[in-house]
C-alpha cells in the first residue's frame, strides 16, 4: 500500500496543493485566450490576488475558485462580498 506523504496530513496543505494546481490551469486557459501574464499570489495589505493578467490595455485581476460539486453552489458564488471587498482593495493597493 502506498504511504501518504507527511504533508496530506497537514491541515490546508492539501487544499492548497490543490489551489496551486487549479491556479495554473486557470492561468494556462486565459493565456491560450490571449492574456498576457503579470503576477501570481499577489499579496497585498487588502488580501492576496490569485493572478494577474493583461488583456491589451486592461489589467484583469483573477480569484480562482474550484469547487468539487456543484451541490452547494458554483464557484462564483463562493465569492462573498466580503471577499469581494477584500479582492478590491488588493487590487486598488497593487494599482
Amino acid at each position: 500500500m502506498a504511504q501518504i506523504p507527511g504533508w496530506a496530513n497537514r491541515r490546508g496543505q492539501l487544499s492548497k496543493h490543490t489551489g496551486d494546481a487549479w491556479e495554473t490551469q486557470a492561468r494556462r486557459w486565459l493565456e491560450s485566450q490571449g492574456l498576457r501574464f503579470i503576477a501570481a499570489n499577489v499579496r497585498e495589505r487588502g488580501g492576496e490576488i490569485d493572478l494577474i493578467m493583461r488583456d491589451g490595455s486592461v489589467t484583469v485581476f483573477v480569484e480562482v475558485r474550484y469547487r468539487r460539486s456543484a451541490n452547494y453552489g458554483d464557484a462564483a458564488s463562493s465569492v462573498t462580498p466580503q471577499k469581494q471587498q477584500r479582492l478590491l482593495k488588493a487590487a486598488r493597493l497593487w494599482l
